[in-house]
């Protein structure tokens, strides 16, 4: 009797401080909870935008140097002296998708290497010799060398372009800033038609249709040395400080942590555990797969399927 009375107060301050230490954790989960609540808001997406929309001029290019060629080929090829040679004809409109086609191989290799913002701007620069090339050609070959020179640019570009829409982009607006890539292709055909439209009347004008792909090409190269690198760029190489520094520019500071914290767990691979099959008949799945006879049945049937 004695010994459950003596016991009982030590029960008392072992419940007195196991109640303690809830309420402290309880009280830390609140706090925790609050200040996930202040970054719940989505970002603005005015932080972001601008440098979207100098991510999306390569693929201005891209639509611009797919048709700059349609409207003005016939003019091209007289003042180069291939008027007729429809394999020359071909080639001058070939060349720069065979080039694309290289270049897109080296895409990922660059943007991985040296950033995406020095990606646009090396891919600005081949856009930019062969684009003037193009516009002051004497020959068929020159032609061919600058309509070469673009396409590599433009192989490179729009992989770059995509990719870095997406990291920069906040979540709620991913979407509707990845279809300006698209829509951006479209005002580059339309652009290429609209000033194509005074070849037939004005001589050497599609001299000047080339000239004017230079200047968003000189855009992109200057103006992405303001834009934000891209965060998981950084990130996958060590600058986190740079990392928080480039989300606080295009998401805001209230968003750098959650930011950042969704950067680690994509890094560790924080996704659920894959199965093999032979685990499930073998490893170390199988038993949970003999105890549970309704899951054996429904793994057969997902075979049958």
């Amino acid at each position: 009797m004695w010994g459950h009375l003596s016991a009982s107060p030590s029960m008392y301050k072992r419940m007195t401080s196991r109640d303690s230490m809830n309420a402290d954790v309880e009280a830390d989960s609140d706090a925790l909870q609050n200040g996930v609540e202040k970054e719940m808001t989505n970002p603005s997406w005015k932080y972001s935008c601008p440098h979207v929309l100098v991510a999306t001029i390569v693929a201005f290019l891209f639509g611009y140097h797919l048709g700059v060629v349609n409207e003005p080929l016939e003019s091209i090829s007289v003042d180069l002296g291939f008027s007729g040679d429809t394999l020359a004809e071909g080639l001058v409109v070939s060349t720069c998708l065979a080039a694309a086609f290289a270049g897109s191989l080296i895409s990922g290799w660059i943007a991985d290497g040296v950033g995406r913002r020095r990606a646009f701007q090396l891919c600005s620069l081949p856009m930019l010799m062969g684009a003037s090339l193009c516009a002051t050609a004497k020959t068929l070959a020159g032609m061919l060398a600058g309509r070469f020179l673009v396409g590599l640019g433009l192989g490179v570009g729009p992989p770059v372009a995509s990719l870095y829409v997406a990291e920069v982009s906040p979540a709620h607006v991913r979407g509707t800033y990845g279809s300006l890539i698209q829509i951006a292709t479209c005002l580059g055909l339309m652009a290429a038609l609209v000033i194509g439209i005074p070849v037939k009347n004005i001589v050497g004008w599609w001299r000047v249709c080339f000239w004017v792909s230079t200047i968003p090409a000189a855009i992109l190269a200057l103006a992405m040395m303001f834009c934000v690198e891209s965060p998981h760029w950084l990130y996958k190489r060590g600058k986190l400080a740079e990392a928080e520094f480039e989300f606080e520019r295009h998401l805001g500071s209230s968003h750098v942590k959650s930011a950042m914290l969704e950067l680690s767990k994509s890094d560790r691979g924080d996704e659920t555990e894959s199965v093999k099959i032979s685990e499930l008949l073998n490893g170390r799945h199988s038993r949970d797969v003999r105890e549970y006879p309704r899951t054996w049945q429904m793994f057969l049937l997902g075979l049958q399927t």
